[in-house]
């Protein structure tokens, strides 16, 4: 017969793992004041901080980037190419945001001071704005020594008529007083100078009476770092050369400004960098013309007086052609030298253009040597007088050459203009960019909703109570009675403790729901558990029926006493017996504490007689669990409290049995070998179908068959409504 329960439950089909909208819904129902309380807190914070958080102003200005020209047409080959440079949108952002272009963008503006209003976090700044209480303060300089701390500063208005102001530092420790508009300075002096060890200078201050200002320093390059990144610079379109800059932050003025200047040292910087490759080629010039017109005025010299020296020698028609081929590749040698020069500040040795200078280099060297071996040929004479017109002749041109490209390397300093234009400088709409007000209102709401609903759903995810007769019975238990949660017996429970703490006690009129409220539905429930039990017993060994649960705190007791009076109600004489020896409290719910019961029978101090407490109800006895026995299993499993059930079956018409919780201790199932029925109660939302199927189990090793569960406590919740939908009605008599 024990195995019957376990072949049940090993017969049944595992349900498949699949998602129940009905259930999703009901307890998204069950829920419904989690979700909404949820997400009106969350819309209202993302509201409030859309209204109240500090507002950020973008300032924008667009700048051309141009391919390089040198705009002189007149100019030589060779120059033209080496100013027609082009660089692209990428390499001009890096260039824009070089420590180079903004380190003077910091310097100017003194972005290593940092001076802001001491406001609440977050919104302080936005909640000042909308209370028209915003302060203001602008610092042109302000130097602390480099022993001192450089964060923790407070600058205190003291005087808004006069704008006199006081310093503190970290520890509040005064360091100067100062006014607006003047240069303040400490009267402590520094220990590596004879200068002030700190001094300021506000050029602005506004605000109330007593506003104060947080100061600290920064490095330069912290503040270099922190100007790049609220900067935005980006091509519009492909290849286009339009950059679009932008910078975001609080002050809409102050981003006005620092992008405007932004620019202008971008500006500037492109035009010096244009210039500067013809101001080094225009020094490198200057260096040179001098030292080739001293040679050109020694190589004069020494022809006019070798010519003195042998009575003016002239050149033959051969050696003067010899002269003029000789000095136009002295020449062309000049040029390429020249060339090379600018060449290997461009390119490697590798490049192309390098390569074909080199090449015809070579091929002039070539033709060179030649020329010099048919010039050996000649006579002593002629020779001397065709190298020293040679020598002369060169350097002429050498120098003329230099001339000409001196002053052409001159023009194009002077016209140099860069290849930057500023298109549109810096503006700003005033209108706040961020926060997006909507956005965060929708997105705060959403977060809130998002939360409450998975709160809900984890929820019920790890509550894994019973909440339905159909997962009793998928584990193979029948279920009995499904019994309604009763609001009128948690007025009884509550007017209980009320009494206990004012000392008084309470009847049994007073304490079991089925007298105070016969009608209650809870009570038609256990009408039908009478109803359907009158029938199950039948094969019972004997009248008595076992009461007993997983764990505590399921309604064991509740149930055992009202199911009683109940069955007592229809003319059967009951006896209800508190098994629990350790925390039965049956006797308390009807002021019977502290009075003898079950333990002094079973310790044989009391006879039975002694301990049975007639007349809580019309065909009602009680025996209450007594004292607090050191040894409770033992004396259950005395032949004393076998001897009780058979004499309380005998003058009984029913006996129930009211026993610890199955997986506390042992006492269950001592008590169930001497009962003819054993009923499981289980808490809807509590107990678990696991517990039920352990403490099953476990009554069953011990020879105890489970005849059915009693689900109590049960809710109306839409999530049982949608998945299972059980109801229960009142059905009232006409008055």
């Amino acid at each position: 017969m024990t195995q019957n329960t376990r072949a049940n439950r090993s017969q049944q089909t595992p349900q498949p793992d699949v998602i129940d909208l009905g259930k999703l819904l009901g307890l998204l129902l069950d829920g419904k004041w989690i979700i909404i309380v949820t997400t009106f807190i969350f819309a209202a914070l993302g509201v409030t901080y859309a209204l109240l958080a500090t507002p950020i102003y973008k300032a924008d200005a667009l700048i051309q980037v141009e391919q390089k020209n040198s705009g002189m047409p007149a100019l030589s080959e060779g120059l033209s190419d080496m100013f027609a440079q082009e660089s692209n949108a990428a390499t001009e952002i890096e260039i824009i945001k070089s420590r180079m272009v903004l380190s003077k963008t910091v310097d100017k503006f003194n972005l290593t001071t940092v001076a802001t209003p001491d406001y609440l976090p977050i919104i302080g700044k936005g909640l000042a704005m909308r209370l028209g209480k915003e302060a203001h303060i602008k610092v042109e300089r302000f130097n602390i020594p480099e022993y001192a701390e450089t964060e923790g500063y407070q600058l205190t208005l003291d005087d808004v008529q006069t704008g006199e102001f006081s310093l503190v530092d970290g520890n509040e420790k005064l360091i100067l007083k100062g006014k607006v508009g003047e240069l303040a300075k400490s009267s402590q002096v520094s220990a590596t100078s004879d200068q002030a060890a700190f001094s300021i200078f506000v050029s602005y201050l506004s605000g109330k009476q007593g506003q104060v200002f947080n100061l600290s320093q920064r490095s330069k390059l912290t503040a270099i770092n922190w100007l790049a990144s609220n900067l935005s610079v980006s091509e519009r379109g492909k290849q286009s050369g339009i950059l679009s800059f932008g910078f975001e932050g609080p002050d809409s003025q102050q981003n006005i400004d620092l992008l405007n200047d932004v620019a202008t040292n971008y500006f500037l910087q492109n035009v010096d960098r244009n210039a500067a490759e013809a101001e080094n080629s225009l020094k490198f010039l200057k260096t040179k013309l001098p030292e080739i017109k001293q040679q050109l005025t020694i190589n004069e010299d020494a022809l006019n007086k070798y010519r003195q020296d042998n009575e003016s020698v002239d050149l033959g028609l051969e050696a003067q052609s010899t002269l003029k081929v000789m000095v136009e590749l002295e020449s062309q040698l000049n040029e390429l030298t020249f060339k090379e020069s600018e060449l290997a500040q461009r390119f490697t040795k590798q490049h192309p253009a390098y390569v074909a200078v080199l090449e015809k280099r070579q091929t002039l060297l070539k033709q060179k040597h030649q020329l010099e071996a048919k010039i050996k040929k000649l006579p002593k004479t002629q020779r001397e007088v065709l190298r020293l017109t040679r020598d002369v002749q060169v350097n002429q041109e050498i120098y003329v050459q230099l001339l000409n490209k001196s002053q052409e390397l001159a023009i194009v300093k002077a016209s140099t203009v860069g290849n930057v234009r500023i298109l549109d400088k810096a503006a700003s709409n005033g209108l706040a960019v961020k926060p997006k007000k909507p956005l965060i209102a929708v997105l705060a709401t959403l977060i809130g909703g998002m939360l409450s609903v998975a709160f809900v759903l984890l929820r019920a995810a790890f509550h894994r109570g019973v909440e339905s007769p159909d997962q009793i019975e998928e584990i193979g238990m029948s279920v009995y009675a499904t019994i309604p949660k009763s609001e009128q017996q948690d007025k009884i429970d509550k007017s209980y403790h009320k009494l206990r703490k004012s000392g008084k006690k309470r009847s049994a009129e007073q304490a079991l729901l089925s007298l105070v409220n016969p009608a209650d539905l809870s009570i038609e429930a256990l009408r039908s558990l009478r109803t359907s039990l009158h029938f199950a017993m039948m094969e019972a060994k004997n009248n008595v029926i076992m009461i007993t649960g997983p764990s505590p705190g399921i309604g064991k007791s509740f149930v055992a006493s009202n199911f009683a009076a109940v069955i007592a109600s229809s003319g059967q004489k009951v006896l209800i017996i508190d098994a629990d020896l350790r925390k039965g409290h049956i006797g308390y719910s009807v002021a019977l504490e502290h009075t003898r019961g079950l333990s002094d029978c079973l310790a044989n101090t009391h006879k039975v007689e002694d301990v049975i407490h007639h007349g809580i109800a019309d065909n009602l006895d009680l025996i209450t669990k007594g004292k607090t026995p050191p040894n409770p299993s033992e004396l259950l499993m005395h032949s004393r409290f076998t001897e009780l059930v058979e004499w309380a079956s005998e003058n009984y018409d029913i006996v129930l049995i009211d026993t610890p919780p199955v997986l506390a201790v042992t006492d269950a199932a001592i008590v169930g070998r001497q009962s003819g029925t054993t009923l499981m109660v289980s808490r809807f939302g509590v107990t678990s179908t696991k517990e039920l199927e352990v403490a099953s189990d476990r009554l069953e090793q011990a020879g105890v068959e489970t005849k059915g569960v009693i689900l109590n406590a049960v809710e109306k919740t839409a999530s049982s409504y949608y998945t299972y939908g059980y109801y229960n009605y009142a059905y009232k008599s006409d008055v």
